[in-house]
């Protein structure tokens, strides 16, 4: 569906057709852009192993923190690979500062195995041994949708079989206005559980840091 098509069902189903309109487009639009953000979080629907800016760092000699594209949630997979070629590259275990703490206490300062591990933090990645040589780190990630939505000829990221589901969020954050002729915290509660029915819940934020990890992990679950 077309961003077009998603504000006409919108309408449709808000019984919301006749101009002027309860909410104009610009607010509908938003919503929608929303919705899709939401949807990717909550259903981990968009994982990016193609896109060089999301999935690749290059990482320079003695530097230990690289930020991660601003669109980039959850790390599923690293891969490190040294510029020099007679270095064969790793996988590099994701894991959390508390897991270091307790294995190797003196990693901030020194590391005594062959191991690379990596910290995910909202918006950086600190890459443990601090890399003694350049390279490449390369990554899987789960994402947002790189652009939003603004012209009606424009789509979702996510699979056309979800489309239809944005529309009750969309209607959820309509009937939720407070201050608008159109509030309806009954027909608010009832998109919302429609939408959630399908995408799944939102995961806090304790869970998001719960799942980047007591443990190391190569297949790693956000926040936007």
């Amino acid at each position: 569906m077309t961003l077009g098509e998603l504000i006409a069902s919108f309408r449709e189903d808000a019984t919301d057709k006749v101009e002027t309109y309860l909410w104009e487009d610009e607010a509908v639009t938003r919503w929608l852009n929303e919705a899709q953000d939401e949807a990717a979080v909550r259903g981990r629907l968009l994982l990016d192993d193609s896109t060089p800016a999301v999935t690749t760092i290059a990482v320079n000699a003695g530097q230990a923190s690289y930020q991660l594209h601003a669109k980039v949630y959850e790390i599923a997979h690293l891969h490190w690979q040294p510029s020099a070629a007679a270095h064969s590259g790793k996988s590099v275990e994701l894991v959390t500062r508390e897991w270091l703490d307790r294995r190797h206490p003196e990693w901030r300062v020194r590391l005594g195995c062959d191991v690379m591990y990596a910290i995910q933090t909202e918006r950086a990645l600190r890459v443990v041994p601090t890399p003694r040589e350049a390279g490449v780190l390369t990554l899987e990630a789960y994402r947002l949708p790189l652009k939003p939505m603004a012209n009606d000829s424009d789509k979702p990221e996510i699979h056309e079989a979800s489309h239809p589901y944005l529309v009750y969020w969309a209607l959820h954050r309509a009937f939720s206005q407070p201050d608008a002729d159109g509030f309806d915290p009954q027909r608010a509660a009832s998109a919302e559980a429609v939408f959630t029915g399908y995408f799944g819940a939102r995961p806090d934020a304790d869970l998001r840091r719960a799942t980047r990890h007591d443990e190391p992990q190569v297949n790693v679950v956000y926040i936007f």
